[in-house]
């Protein structure tokens, strides 16, 4: 059988127990639960410091644990299934969470006022266990008080996914990135899609298998997702594309027509579809 490497817990000793009869491994091992402790770490390909990126894990985010060795954890990203290196220090035990941050980024505040020095910010799409309400905040079960408005309850979907990449506009573009600090072009398609409850892949590639394709000539509409070979950016309207990308190293809005062009001249290729969901 074939395996995507990047959503399959196997390496040559040790793999998941369910993969059992269907890889090769010295050893199989039943994972241990987790949670994302941090604002955000980054997924690695390899377990150091200098290993590329994947993706990054945002807070409140659950993990399959597989092995912990020399201060990092080998993974499972249980929401949407990478696998990878973290480092250990970014996990603690596993958190049942009830809302997620909806704003573009969001602090943690030790009490129940903005004027208090925060602890820390949290990008859109984390998540957080509220245990009560204080004013004007959501209160966590280590004490951290988040501005109510900020936040939705986990299961809230938004109507526009084209609203939510909206409030990314003007982010810088970070490849593997996830957050408000920095994201790349299929980051921005999965957290958008999410949002709105849709359940995406992380990487272009997988992401172009959604939807039904479109005929070269259909006439566009927002929300309809345009691809080219390892990239992917969202129709605001008829005309008008939004993606991060490593031109202006942002997210923006630009005609479609425009960057088509300009892909095509930097040797990025034509477009590969055109998915409508």
């Amino acid at each position: 059988m074939s395996f995507d490497s990047r959503l399959t817990p196997a390496r040559a000793d040790l793999a998941a127990e369910h993969l059992r009869g269907q890889v090769e491994a010295a050893h199989f091992i039943e994972p241990s639960a987790a949670c994302v402790i941090q604002p955000s770490v980054a997924l690695r390909r390899r377990p150091e410091a200098a290993g590329s990126w994947e993706t990054q894990a945002l807070f409140g985010e659950a993990v399959a644990v597989y092995e912990g060795r020399d201060g990092w954890a080998w993974v499972q990203l249980q929401r949407d299934g990478y696998v990878g290196y973290l480092e250990g220090a970014a996990l603690g035990p596993p958190e049942a969470t009830t809302h997620r941050v909806a704003a573009l980024r969001t602090h943690a505040y030790p009490g129940a006022s903005i004027k208090l020095p925060h602890a820390f910010a949290l990008s859109l799409g984390a998540e957080i266990g509220v245990v009560e309400e204080s004013g004007d905040f959501l209160v966590d079960a280590q004490g951290r008080h988040f501005w109510k408005r900020h936040l939705v309850e986990r299961q809230a979907r938004e109507a526009d996914f084209v609203g939510v990449a909206e409030r990314f506009e003007h982010v810088p573009y970070l490849w593997g990135g996830r957050t408000s600090e920095g994201i790349d072009c299929s980051g921005l398609a999965q957290a958008a899609l999410r949002a709105a409850g849709i359940e995406a892949p992380r990487d272009s590639d997988m992401q172009e298998k959604m939807g039904t394709a479109l005929p070269p000539d259909a006439p566009l509409r927002r929300g309809d997702l345009v691809f080219w070979k390892g990239h992917v950016g969202l129709m605001r309207d008829m005309t008008n594309l939004l993606h991060a990308n490593g031109y202006h190293m942002a997210v923006v809005s630009e005609p479609l027509a425009e960057a088509q062009t300009r892909i095509a001249a930097s040797g990025g290729g034509q477009i590969t579809s055109i998915r409508r969901l």
